[in-house]
């Protein structure tokens, strides 16, 4: 830690970590947060460098917004499923065969795809940028379906899904949720929008990451079942450590709600990666500058 903070200084760098790093890693950044509320952070230090503790999307978005910075992921192969499963290619003729549709793409999803969207949006302003869409404008939304049809519930508006899910939220267990319920009746069921309907269903209070760790805070309640990647409860323990955190197992009993791509990231090769400058995440700059016209549009309608 101690020489990962040295070269920072030395290379004029900060340290970005999502809520689903490794508590080591949370705790040696300079910043901690969702993606698009980091790489809004990374653009308005003087920093030369950024290092970008998530997933690959997530520092794409960091170049979108901060390209005359050099961004480095420490693990290159931290990729995302949810991402992945919606190609460019196929997005390209999703669009095709509904070229009347308003493309809203979540901002889980690459760059290319960022590209070829209308507007992009997050877990926390989803549902109020396509309230502000004329009700007359046929919807595209892309690539998660679980957050869409939350989205739907909560706007009264009818998306076109594209079939894409999270790995992380597919594989919590009703049961298990169900159990820990019945074990402590007088816990909040908290819950991520890319989780299934059935478990959404359940919850108490629904929200994206940051959101879940504000009501986590701000709720009377001392105990909470969290229904997302349990990464986050580490800020919900720092912020009050005097409450309770239960993670909730995936379907029999697995361990896979951690995220097996966020843990890619380690210590050592966030150490590495400042020692080499490598991985550089590096991107075409037409596709940067199309990719951000909807962030662009998002930011302007969200302000």
């Amino acid at each position: 830690m101690k020489e990962i903070a040295l070269l920072c200084e030395k290379r004029n760098a900060i340290i970005l970590a999502h809520y689903y790093q490794e508590a080591d890693i949370q705790d040696i950044a300079d910043f901690i947060g969702d993606s698009l509320e980091l790489s809004r952070k990374a653009a308005t230090t003087n920093a030369d460098v950024i290092v970008f503790c998530g997933v690959h999307f997530m520092a794409e978005t960091a170049k979108i917004l901060s390209p005359e910075k050099k961004v480095l992921i420490p693990d290159i192969d931290a990729g995302c499923t949810l991402a992945d499963d919606c190609p460019p290619n196929e997005f390209k003729k999703f669009r095709e065969k509904n070229p009347d549709h308003f493309a809203v793409s979540y901002i889980n999803c690459s760059a290319a795809v960022k590209a070829q969207s209308d507007l992009i949006c997050t877990s926390s302003n989803a549902v109020n940028l396509i309230k502000q869409l004329p009700e007359n404008l046929p919807i595209l939304f892309a690539p998660d379906q679980n957050l869409g049809k939350w989205v739907q519930r909560q706007s009264g508006r009818k998306l076109t899904l594209w079939p894409g899910s999270c790995l992380v939220h597919e594989t919590f267990s009703e049961e298990a949720v169900i159990k820990l319920k019945l074990e402590n009746p007088q816990a909040k069921i908290i819950a991520h929008p890319e989780c299934q309907s059935n478990l959404l269903d359940h919850a108490d209070y629904i929200g994206s990451t940051s959101k879940l760790l504000d009501y986590s805070q701000k709720s009377d309640r001392d105990t909470f079942i969290v229904l997302t990647e349990p990464g986050i409860i580490h800020q919900m323990q720092i912020k009050n450590p005097q409450k309770t955190y239960l993670e909730v197992p995936g379907i029999d009993g697995c361990s896979c709600n951690e995220c097996p791509y966020m843990r890619l990231n380690t210590l050592e090769k966030v150490l590495n990666c400042l020692r080499k400058m490598s991985p550089e995440l590096k991107m075409d700059e037409n596709i940067r500058a199309k990719a951000y016209k909807p962030i662009k549009k998002m930011l302007e309608m969200s302000s």
